[in-house]
Formats: structure tokens, C-alpha cells, sequence
């Protein structure tokens, strides 16, 4: 079978309404779009949100609460996670997604200190906790912040 032979599967595409066909097809005089007004027309188009010129509703409602441009969201793994690499492993961004700990291995990563390691791990990643970099430095391996 090639490509050019494939089609959709039977009764999975439907033909497009033929509107504005004379009055014998039902869909004749106005097209199926009502009498008089602005969607009757050729080439109408509305912004999205408009309300026939009363006050939106994105506009009605108050504003709340501040949102800081320059936070930065970090993707967090627990300690206890680490525990599925093995001793002296290199972990970082990469090897945690990879490991599907983490979604993107483009975003910054945080270790935190929840649960124990009991391996010599090297983490490089872009921000530790305290105790996660006390935990992993006292189990022998080496807590290092990945450079920009």
C-alpha cells in the first residue's frame, strides 16, 4: 500500500453542508444564516470576547493578586527518587528525565531533602535544599549547582 492510496475509513468524513443552492436543497435564499445583521454579512469577523459592545467580561472583572515576572519554577525531586541510580552515577537534568522523574530536561531542577540516599551520587542539577545537599554530600557523593 502506498500513500497515495490511503483514505479516510468509511463513515468517518462527512461532505460539507452545500448552503446557498436555490430553495429545492432546503439550504437556499439566506444560506442558513438567518435574516438581517452583522453575521449575515460577507466578511464578518468579531474579536474574540466581544459582546456586541457591552462591557466584557475579561473587563468586568476585577484584577487580583500579583504575578511575578521573574519567578522561577522550579521542576522538584526528592531525595528518595534518587535511590533508582546507581552508586557513583552521574545525575543531572538529562538522567532525570530520562528516568521520567522530571518532565523537560530544559527547565530548572531542585533536589529537596524528603527522604534518605544511601549511595555516592554526583548531582548537578540547579538548586539543592539544605538537607538534600547535607545528604548527599554525608553519603560520600558530591551536591554541585549546574552553571548557566
Amino acid at each position: 500500500m502506498f500513500l497515495s492510496e490511503a483514505s479516510p475509513s468509511k463513515g468517518s468524513t462527512k461532505k460539507p453542508k452545500r448552503v446557498g443552492r436555490g430553495p429545492g436543497s432546503g439550504h437556499g435564499k439566506t444560506a442558513c444564516k438567518g435574516e438581517k445583521g452583522q453575521r449575515s454579512r460577507s466578511g464578518h469577523s468579531l474579536m474574540a470576547g466581544f459582546e456586541g459592545g457591552q462591557m466584557p467580561l475579561k473587563r468586568r472583572v476585577p484584577k487580583r493578586g500579583f504575578k511575578n515576572p521573574s519567578r522561577v519554577e522550579f521542576q522538584v525531586v526528592n531525595l528518595e527518587a534518587l535511590s533508582r541510580f546507581s552508586a557513583g552515577a552521574a545525575v543531572d537534568a538529562k538522567a532525570l528525565h530520562r528516568a521520567r522523574l522530571i518532565a523537560s530536561a530544559d527547565r530548572p531542577v531542585k533536589v529537596l531533602g524528603r527522604g534518605a540516599v544511601d549511595r555516592a551520587l554526583e548531582v548537578t542539577v540547579d538548586a539543592f535544599s539544605a538537607s538534600a545537599r547535607e545528604a548527599i554530600e554525608k553519603a560520600g557523593g558530591k551536591a554541585q549547582t549546574r552553571q548557566p
